[in-house]
């Protein structure tokens, strides 16, 4: 595994052997991890936020930076006598969404993909069996739709959603080459592409983002640090009020817009 390039091979050939059920099993999984399949795919799962989340080959991998996502996520206030309502639009394997309903308890979640392979990754995540360290018993509480953004969500959300929450893709087509080959040839083009700027999806999910906000709630995104302040204008521009949280520990920047 050090020969092919794994930097931390020895942590790695634990993972496998403890996962591997047989040693035809085990050899199988080692020859997709030198081939260069992430090792989260191989694995079929990752830790996210204390969670161990589905992961299936060709979907987006969660990054542990996206915690920070989470956190300030989870943290704010939120109103009294019912489930807060969230949605999570681009949700990959639904790892955010499973880890904001393991901090807040009971919510009301609904989780949106274009990907079909994600939403078939989404639902098993966020219907898990508290058993297995995953999510909790949300079966029939969270949904999960495939399709663009806000358009799958039924419309009786407008001015309800607490936390909008999207890991859209920021990075620029241009840097796409630039990313890690693990990166690049394994996950979808479409949950890494942001365009030009690596802004247009994210400035597609801030647009209308104040019409499905209830007051004082807040959508929070992912995004480069030097995006941020650019993101927190057009955030400004759809009626939302600004803030930049970053996390130098986890190399992350999370740029949050508050209905007033």
């Amino acid at each position: 595994m050090r020969a092919a390039g794994c930097v931390f091979a020895e942590d790695e050939a634990q993972l496998l052997v403890a996962q591997a059920r047989t040693p035809a099993e085990l050899a199988g999984m080692l020859d997709r991890r030198t081939a260069g399949e992430p090792l989260e795919h191989v694995l079929g799962w990752v830790e996210f936020a204390g969670l161990r989340i589905l992961v299936d080959p060709g979907v987006f991998v969660p990054r542990r930076r996206t915690e920070l996502l989470v956190r300030h996520a989870a943290g704010g206030t939120f109103p009294a006598g019912r489930a807060p309502v969230v949605v999570e639009l681009c949700c990959g394997a639904g790892a955010v969404g499973a880890a904001l309903a393991h901090a807040l308890g009971a919510v009301e979640l609904y989780a949106v993909d274009i990907d079909p392979a994600a939403t078939r990754c989404a639902r098993r995540n966020l219907a898990a069996d508290p058993a297995a360290d995953r999510a909790g018993d949300l079966a029939g509480a969270a949904r999960v739709y495939t399709g663009d953004l806000y358009r799958p969500l039924p419309g009786e959300l407008r001015g309800r959603v607490d936390v909008l929450v999207a890991n859209a893709p920021y990075v620029p087509t241009g840097a796409i080459e630039l990313m890690p080959p693990e990166a690049r040839d394994h996950e979808p083009r479409v949950a890494l592409d942001g365009g030009p700027d690596g802004l247009d999806v994210l400035r597609r999910v801030a647009a209308p983002a104040a019409d499905w906000l209830a007051p004082g709630g807040r959508l929070l995104v992912e995004t480069g640090e030097w995006q941020a302040p650019v993101f927190g204008e057009t955030l400004a521009r759809a009626g939302l009020v600004p803030r930049v949280v970053s996390d130098e520990a986890l190399g992350a920047t999370v740029v949050i817009g508050t209905r007033p």
